[in-house]
């Protein structure tokens, strides 16, 4: 299946789950100081925030 079979709405739905699963093995590694933990809660409002924005 290439890009052009799906809609821009599944698009944006995979990508979601690919910054929460990143996201989640990020966050196992709990060697970050203050400043890793606000980018890594940035990176994810970011990456979710296209589907909402989508709908």
């Amino acid at each position: 299946m290439n890009n052009s079979d799906i809609t821009i709405q599944e698009r944006t739905e995979k990508f979601a789950i690919r910054v929460v699963k990143a996201y989640t093995e990020i966050n196992k590694n709990n060697h970050f100081n203050d400043a890793g933990v606000v980018m890594s809660k940035q990176f994810l409002r970011s990456g979710t925030s296209i589907g909402a924005n989508m709908r």
